[in-house]
């Protein structure tokens, strides 16, 4: 497979780790110096040195096994003899040996350039236009006394030359008369398409994927549910001993902290998991937007060399654990502050890598032309795709709706029709000042408020105007894009939005108790929104459902350094638990706010401000 063997550093079970896919892979066709012959390298030997080579590299290994293989390769694989020939051409024509070398910039977004911690992940990178996948590969054979020749990779020896393992008869690989069978066909499409071929040549067995979508009436929602399907505790090894044995060798953490300051995941003293937990009789629901799960005190059982209870345990699932004895920490998201990560990581775009080729143990070359910008695949991705699963679902209709003061509706245009664009803008009406007119000509509209209205009427973007819906309002949500604090009168604007309903015009919405006012601010003051600091409350809370808790410190920055606050304090307390989420994460619960502190107070040095 070419995998390294690496035991985890610390006391726990043996675990042979494999991160990512499992591959055969292709060395060098003949070795060095410093590594042994291995792979294919050993198809030049004769069948019995070839094997005794084979056992020397991997000797827990059975020789009747290998002598198997090796028997039947040479004698029903048609290219295991094209080995014989390309070591007699690479004698000829010596290679050079290059590496990669992955580059880390503090400008590029680290979310999608990290660099792989593991030397042993698998993963293609490719470079081409828009980060498309290539659509060709280039694959050369060596026929005998004659020179290189390409060849296609839809050729259909092509992949039992790539990988005998997979193809140990030497059969045909896809082609493109490739029929589906009877059952499979469709009147559009009857052949096979590369992707249901390999997608089918690298699937085990049904049932491969675990992941369980449920339906609505299996939605976790109370602490019983959550008890049900995840546990934080030893279980009794009297009633189910073989779950107790995977628990105790795959599902404890550390142990760390003063038990073993070498543990790997200790942090500046600390385990950065936060282990031990504390003890909990009861399942807490919803903190920070995650459960608090049951570990109840318990006499401690001895694992290894350690006194372990149950606020060592990572939380697991028993049916899972006992399906595929393995270490799977299963975790509820309780909360839709979940939703801004997730939607976070699905929109953040594809993984990236910034990479250099150089030749090794040269010191002299070109940055410029070695360097290489691409995107990178790594294995659960590629099986992902492969298996055609969906990235992602759409359960609701969002309809953006605008919010713009008179006569500032956005206008897109191409250079040098600047002048069109506005004459065309002018006889169309947006979501907004439609929303107006229905509101004159539509009395049922005067109770619906303008972020509800696509819930019983549909935008005609044609005619734009709000026709009344038939049906399906139930999966509509009218969103109003958040505006910052910064741009004033919009802000405000959309306050009045979400609160009034009815309105005719502009001038109406600027109007309270029969006084028109100059500013949608002094609406909103003569409406009693401002009294306080509600404003700066409601800004911190619409943020905090989409922004990250870095950009929440930006603004809570900018509030306190540019708006009216009575009491910062307040607003610091009220507030903490977002401002400070990734510092908690990464530090503790004690030590995160004081981060998040100075992280805020050397933002407001930036404005020349402090909180002194």
């Amino acid at each position: 497979m070419g995998a390294q063997i690496k035991p985890p550093r610390g006391i726990g079970p043996y675990c042979y780790r494999l991160h990512g896919q499992v591959y055969h892979r292709v060395s060098p066709l003949y070795a060095s110096d410093q590594h042994k012959e291995s792979y294919g390298q050993l198809y030049i030997f004769d069948s019995s040195e070839a094997t005794e080579k084979r056992l020397s590299n991997n000797q827990n290994c059975l020789q009747h096994v290998f002598e198997k293989l090796e028997f039947m390769l040479r004698e029903i694989n048609p290219f295991a003899q094209s080995d014989l020939q390309m070591y007699r051409l690479v004698q000829e024509h010596p290679t050079t040996s290059v590496k990669m070398v992955f580059l880390e910039d503090k400008n590029l977004d680290m979310r999608r350039y990290n660099a792989p911690t593991l030397c042993t992940e698998v993963a293609a990178i490719f470079v081409g236009d828009n980060i498309d996948p290539p659509t060709n590969r280039d694959i050369c054979v060596y026929p005998v006394e004659d020179t290189c020749q390409i060849i296609s990779p839809l050729n259909q020896c092509c992949d039992p030359m790539t990988y005998p393992l997979l193809f140990p008869r030497g059969e045909c690989s896809w082609n493109t008369g490739m029929e589906h069978v009877e059952e499979r066909r469709t009147t559009k499409r009857t052949r096979v398409t590369q992707l249901q071929y390999y997608a089918y040549r690298l699937s085990q067995r049904n049932g491969f994927n675990i992941l369980h979508n449920s339906d609505k009436e299996s939605k976790i929602r109370t602490k019983d549910d959550i008890d049900k399907f995840v546990s934080a505790e030893l279980p009794d090894p009297c009633t189910d001993l073989r779950l107790f044995q995977i628990v105790t060798k795959c599902m404890v953490h550390g142990p760390c902290g003063t038990i073993n300051i070498n543990s790997p995941c200790m942090r500046d003293g600390q385990c950065c998991k936060s282990f031990p937990k504390q003890f909990k009789d009861d399942t807490e629901e919803n903190v920070n937007g995650y459960p608090i799960y049951r570990r109840r005190a318990t006499e401690p059982v001895q694992v290894w060399k350690y006194s372990i209870d149950n606020r060592w345990v990572v939380p697991y699932n028993p049916w899972l654990l006992k399906t595929f004895n393995a270490h799977i920490n299963v975790e509820i998201c309780a909360s839709v502050k979940s939703v801004k990560y997730l939607y976070k990581y699905v929109y953040k775009g594809h993984d990236a890598a910034s990479v250099k080729i150089q030749k090794e143990g040269a010191l002299d070359h070109d940055e410029i032309l070695s360097f290489v910008e691409g995107r990178y695949v790594s294995a659960p991705e590629a099986m992902w795709r492969l298996n055609e699963f969906n990235l992602s679902h759409k359960s609701h209709t969002v309809v953006r709706l605008a919010v713009h003061l008179p006569q500032q509706q956005p206008i897109v245009y191409q250079d040098g029709q600047e002048a069109r664009a506005i004459e065309r803008a002018a006889l169309r009406k947006t979501t907004l000042t439609s929303w107006f007119e229905l509101n004159k000509n539509d009395p049922s509209a005067h109770n619906i408020s303008y972020s509800d209205i696509p819930q019983y009427y549909m935008f005609d973007k044609s005619t734009t105007n709000w026709k009344k819906r038939q049906r399906g309002g139930q999966n509509v949500i009218g969103r109003l894009p958040v505006v910052s604090i910064l741009d004033t009168e919009r802000y405000y604007l959309r306050m009045l939005l979400l609160r009034k309903s009815g309105a005719i015009s502009f001038d109406d919405i600027l109007t309270v108790y029969g006084i028109i006012c100059i500013t949608f601010q002094q609406a909103c003051q003569e409406y009693g929104l401002l009294r306080g600091d509600q404003q700066w409350h409601d800004a911190l809370n619409d943020a905090a459902q989409f922004q990250s808790p870095r950009q929440l410190r930006m603004l809570f920055a900018m509030i306190c350094g540019f708006g009216e606050v009575e009491d910062v304090p307040d607003l610091w307390v009220q507030h903490q638990v977002s401002l400070c989420e990734n510092f908690v994460h990464h530090y503790s619960e004690q030590t995160g706010p004081h981060y998040a502190l100075a992280d805020i107070e050397e933002l407001l040095t930036s404005y020349n401000l402090s909180f002194d």
